[in-house]
């Protein structure tokens, strides 16, 4: 099956991979202001989510699933950035094929293997009750809550909610028609993955009001990652792309060019190299 997605513009490829509370709906700024600087933009959905269907009955992995948009689209390499969930799989990808990744952007990034601390384990619990109890406007709104900086306005958080409920519908029919064939769950464990073997630039994007979880997730790929830089928003939540598209489309567009980028997520052109 290849996934759903987006392809805008021409010239050196750009992966864009959604958080697993929105889809690939999530970049359209970015995706847009990085065609016009002269990038070729793919942004996909994963399995379940925006125009992927979801998969309940045979295991996948969205990183293969990605490596095997980009071999149809004619893709070899590419720069790389990922938000929360899609962070993940892009530090996946980088970290097993680092011949296919020319640089890595990581936004608020999951860590697969990372053991979930308390404020995590307190919502995945809050979300799992209201699910379980078929109260779906309750735990859209719980996640649009819990992953949305305080300056996120109402607009934003209307898209949120939209790509969130549409994934939990999804998923949901999904798993009841496994359930009802009688399937086993997906098998949906992690590989094990190296940070320290990824060869790409990186830098790794932190928000200052995001959960004590992924603020810590940040700082450990930062020092596992060879030369990674750290950049904090001091304005941002779990969904910066969401919550200033233009300043983070800005500051994608300087890393990818090769400047040095500051705490605050300025940037600092680096004169070429002779």
């Amino acid at each position: 099956m290849t996934i759903a997605h987006d392809v805008a513009g021409d010239g050196p490829a750009v992966v864009l991979l959604h958080s697993s509370v929105c889809d690939r709906r999530m970049w359209d700024e970015q995706r847009d202001a990085l065609a016009r600087a002269g990038y070729r933009v793919v942004c996909p959905d994963f399995r379940g989510f925006g125009d992927t269907p979801a998969e309940a009955l045979r295991p996948y992995r969205d990183a293969d699933d990605v490596l095997a948009l980009l071999d149809a689209l004619g893709i070899s390499r590419a720069a790389f950035v990922g938000a929360s969930f899609g962070g993940g799989v892009a530090v996946e990808i980088a970290a097993s094929r680092p011949d296919r990744v020319t640089a890595l952007a990581l936004l608020c990034a999951v860590l697969p293997g990372h053991e979930p601390g308390p404020g995590l384990l307190a919502f995945d619990e809050e979300e799992d009750e209201l699910l379980g109890a078929g109260d779906l406007d309750a735990a859209v709104e719980l996640n649009v809550a819990t992953w949305l900086g305080p300056e996120a306005g109402e607009a934003v958080r209307g898209r949120v909610r939209a790509m969130q409920r549409h994934a939990f519908e999804v998923q949901l029919a999904a798993d009841a028609e496994a359930e009802q064939a009688g399937a086993e769950p997906v098998d949906d464990d992690e590989p094990p993955v190296d940070p320290a073997a990824i060869t790409a630039p990186a830098v790794v994007v932190s928000g200052r009001h995001d959960l004590d979880d992924f603020r810590a997730v940040s700082a450990r790929l930062a020092e596992l990652i060879p030369g990674a830089r750290a950049v904090e928003l001091p304005w941002a939540g779990h969904l910066p792309a969401l919550e200033r598209p233009a300043e983070v489309a800005d500051l994608l567009r300087d890393f990818l060019r090769g400047g040095v980028l500051h705490r605050d997520g300025a940037a600092t052109p680096v004169p070429p190299t002779v």
